[in-house]
């Protein structure tokens, strides 16, 4: 028998019903998150946990980081890299929870470390100057869809805000005296305020006159038709972007725009936490992935180049 059991498949399942400790910290993750499908998934990956513990007999508190580094092993056997990232994050979370909270003596969070990655097959993408003009230049903002798509790539390029933070804005959220965005959820649980750019604040302003229907809802992204329901991320957010971008013959996605935010910033000479704040990134590794993208100062260095 080997030292710690295997996972079936039939294990990788959402239990219902966990013990106290689980429940506990599932009560306090729901607050902190305000997000079902993110609970969904850490209840998901804390049941195989448990029933690899159960199965194993091993005890919660007296849990090593080579037990941890065996499960996560086992239940990540058949995800995409990505997912087994996502995985490593959510366990993470909880055994910080239980270090701070007296259940464990000793905090393994710090050391759930991914695999080394020596090449990027998928390096962060971004958009050139002229082909962000002629992005926003293709757009008939004597249109509504067009409006809100003008307002909704603004946000995305000059904040670096993910389409779903995009979505959950609200018109409490905006000051336009102040010119700054009041961005509640983002995935390192920290809101912030962001400044607003002019262009931003008439970008926001024109979709909010001329495009945005009469409605109860706060939300500041609307669908255009009734009942005017808050946007839907895929449908009425990425799906727009992504087309005006394969109008202008550019085969790229929703976050190049995201991706360009941080390659300015780069060149404006923001240092690397300060990138990290602004993008709402929860761990300084997914910031470091974003100094590959500074191509000026690549060539500058690699080709003795003067810019």
């Amino acid at each position: 028998m080997s030292r710690y059991c295997k996972i079936p498949e039939e294990f990788r399942v959402k239990q219902d019903v966990l013990p106290t400790q689980y429940e506990q910290y599932l009560d306090y993750y729901r607050v902190q998150v305000r997000r079902m499908h993110s609970v969904y998934c850490m209840r998901t990956i804390l049941s195989g946990l448990n029933l690899y513990l159960q199965k194993s007999n091993i005890v919660l508190c007296k849990i090593s980081i080579e037990q941890v580094d065996d499960f996560l092993a086992l239940y990540n056997k058949n995800y995409a890299t990505a997912t087994c990232r996502v995985n490593r994050s959510y366990l993470r979370e909880f055994l910080k929870y239980f270090y701070r909270n007296k259940y464990i003596k000793k905090n393994l969070a710090p050391l759930v470390k991914s695999p080394p990655e020596f090449a990027r097959s998928k390096p962060p993408k971004f958009l050139r100057p002229k082909e962000v003009q002629k992005l926003f230049g293709s757009l008939d903002l004597s249109v509504s869809k067009d409006l809100r798509t003008y307002a909704t790539m603004h946000l995305a390029y000059y904040l670096g805000l993910r389409p779903r933070e995009i979505s959950l804005v609200t018109l409490d959220d905006i000051s336009f005296r102040q010119k700054e965005i009041f961005i509640r959820s983002r995935k390192n649980y920290s809101p912030a305020h962001l400044p607003l750019l002019d262009d931003t604040i008439k970008a926001i302003t024109a979709y909010i006159v001329g495009g945005r229907p009469k409605s109860k809802h706060r939300t500041l992204f609307l669908q255009l038709v009734p009942p005017y329901k808050p946007v839907n991320i895929k449908n009425d957010i990425t799906y727009h972007i992504r087309d005006c971008m394969k109008k202008n013959n550019l085969l790229a996605t929703t976050y190049w725009l995201r991706h360009s935010y941080a390659q300015n910033l780069l060149e404006s000479g923001a240092s690397i936490y300060e990138i990290k704040e602004m993008m709402g990134h929860k761990s300084i590794d997914s910031t470091h992935k974003y100094l590959s993208i500074h191509i000026n100062l690549m060539r500058e260095i690699i080709l003795d180049e003067t810019l």
